[in-house]
């Protein structure tokens, strides 16, 4: 039960465990700011933080967390972590090394729930001689090295962390149907959750059904679309600045006047009255409040079907076009 009687579902995990619908996503979440973020966002009610090593403030997200576990405000068994494991680190013995590396960063005792990143393997680098975790192995963003590493050895791993209770469920992100029947083919732990790129632009019904109908719960990430991506470099927001903004557009803002909502809140809506979980942001204490409150009012079905043919197959985090000299084509 969320702050100001907003009351937010669980969706239960083929794992057996509840995950909260809405949850506070850390991407973008400046580092020296994120301790207070989180701790102010656990003030307002989110249980649920979705972070990865990519985004570099476990640490401070951990730090926000633990003081307002110490504070009284909530307790460990009432947050829900999710974070992912970066692609340098997909080979077996690198899985274990990072994941207990997060798990100390965090300092929460464990992972609710820890995902594959995306579906490819690079070259392993050592942690301590990375800046920062990113897609290119030299400084100027020029090239990619690609590790012959086979999902299943990475899915393998993240059963062993489950097996020693780092991670209680696991999961993957960014992954299409095909993988999804393949790690089912030799999974000994479920796959508890799918996290896609999911708005109106980029529906993905086909592979929403076959998460849900394998018992896989769907988070979806940047879900008003564009919005997430135009404070990017050119590389990423070029075709986020080609597009008419979804809290625009008139098939929401439409619907955002008849039901007395927000665009982000109808968006939201859209996404979690069928049943998937989302991860928003925000800087604004009111805007925070109005995206945990998106689970009490209904759309027509019509409503949902008119937001659903938006639709035109327009992805923003797609690294076959972003990585310009060396595009890994993972979504064709």
């Amino acid at each position: 039960m969320a702050s100001k009687g907003v009351s937010v579902p669980s969706l239960r995990l083929a794992s057996g465990a509840d995950m909260p619908q809405v949850g506070f996503g850390l991407w973008k979440v400046p580092r020296e700011t994120t301790a207070d973020t989180v701790y102010n966002a656990i003030k307002l009610g989110y249980r649920l933080f979705d972070g990865a090593y990519d985004y570099q403030n476990e640490k401070e997200a951990g730090e926000g967390i633990r003081q307002a576990i110490a504070d009284g405000l909530v307790t460990r068994e009432q947050i829900f972590i999710t974070t992912k494991l970066w692609n340098n680190y997909h080979r077996k013995e690198h899985v274990l090394k990072m994941a207990k590396h997060q798990n100390d960063t965090w300092g929460l005792g464990y992972i609710d729930l820890y995902l594959i990143h995306f579906p490819i393997a690079l070259k392993y680098i050592d942690p301590s001689e990375l800046e920062f975790p990113a897609w290119w192995v030299d400084s100027n963003r020029s090239a990619v090295a690609v590790d012959k590493v086979p999902i299943s050895e990475t899915w393998q791993a993240l059963e062993d962390l489950v097996d020693i209770g780092i991670a209680k469920s696991i999961g993957v992100s960014n992954f299409s149907a095909q993988l999804i029947y393949d790690v089912q083919s030799y999974a000994r732990h479920p796959i508890s959750a799918l996290q896609i790129e999911h708005h109106p632009y980029l529906v993905q019904s086909e592979l929403i059904k076959l998460a849900q109908e394998n018992g896989i719960v769907v988070t979806a990430y940047s879900s008003f679309g564009p919005q997430s991506f135009l404070e990017l470099p050119s590389d990423f927001s070029d075709k986020a600045n080609s597009v008419s903004p979804l809290f625009l557009n008139p098939a929401v803002t439409t619907l955002a006047h008849r039901y007395g909502k927000t665009p982000a809140q109808i968006l939201l809506r859209w996404a979690t009255q069928r049943g998937i979980a989302v991860i928003p942001k925000s800087n604004s204490k009111e805007r925070l409040l109005q995206n945990l409150d998106v689970t009490n009012f209904d759309l027509e079905e019509d409503d949902i079907a008119a937001i659903s043919k938006l639709e035109i197959g327009l992805r923003f985090n797609d690294p076959g076009e972003y990585l310009v000299t060396s595009p890994l084509r993972i979504f064709a």
